[in-house]
């Protein structure tokens, strides 16, 4: 899988707003696919100097793993808020250089459109291979919310300047939410729904789940070896 769009990532923030800026404009939430077959997992761990990123395809709906790649790449970008497709991006798009089954959905460990410019990893990285793309984020990098219940699949909104811009999901119950917002070619409502799909007891669902697990095992051989 390569990218059907191509900029610099070396750049100083000043360049790297304007690419966001630019980009934006194509983002598109209709769903951009047809049937499900195939999802993927796609998370980013680092240490020092390095970074491990990992893409784990499965199945969908029923979550049987069919391919796993884990990549290591050394560090382009320093760790900047609202940067971090910029530091994620060339080793999670050098991952997806590699695998051979082309999922229909990517599931991504980072902000959508929830972000300051409207830009996420995931929205990124979305626009960069033209493919429907979800964020899937641990936190708020933006917006306001109140706190869903406690119950697995309660939701409530997450809005800036009084649009919404994502979903607060519980995904397990009285755990901490999850943020999830569109990253390209796909809608907010269909993002919720795959990913309550595909939470199998835990917290994250199974395709990050799977890739945090094999990025993190990845660093720590590393910095063991």
């Amino acid at each position: 899988m390569r990218p059907v769009i191509t900029h610099p990532w070396k750049v100083s923030t000043e360049e790297g707003v304007r690419i966001q800026e630019e980009l934006r404009s194509g983002i598109r939430f209709q769903n951009g696919f047809g049937e499900i077959s195939t999802i993927a997992g796609l998370d980013v761990s680092f240490n020092r100097k390095r970074g491990y990123g990992a893409v784990m395809i499965f199945t969908f709906p029923d979550l049987q793993m069919i391919e796993e790649v884990v990549v290591e790449k050394d560090l382009d970008f320093p760790y900047v808020p609202g940067f971090l497709s910029f530091r994620e991006g060339p080793i999670l798009l050098n991952a997806l250089e590699k695998i051979h089954k082309d999922p229909d959905i990517l599931l991504i460990d980072g902000q959508g459109v929830a972000h300051p410019r409207g830009l996420g990893l995931a929205s990124h990285i979305g626009l960069l291979l033209d493919k429907p793309t979800i964020g899937c984020a641990k936190s708020r990098l933006v917006g306001e919310y109140e706190e869903p219940d406690r119950v697995m699949g309660s939701v409530t909104p997450l809005t800036l300047k009084q649009k919404r811009i994502g979903s607060v999901v519980r995904t397990r119950n009285s755990v901490k939410p999850l943020f999830i917002s569109p990253g390209h070619k796909i809608d907010l409502e269909t993002s919720v729904e795959i990913v309550l799909k595909c939470c199998r007891g835990y917290r994250l669902p199974e395709p990050i789940r799977s890739a945090d697990h094999a990025s993190r095992k990845a660093k720590n051989t590393a910095v063991i070896g």
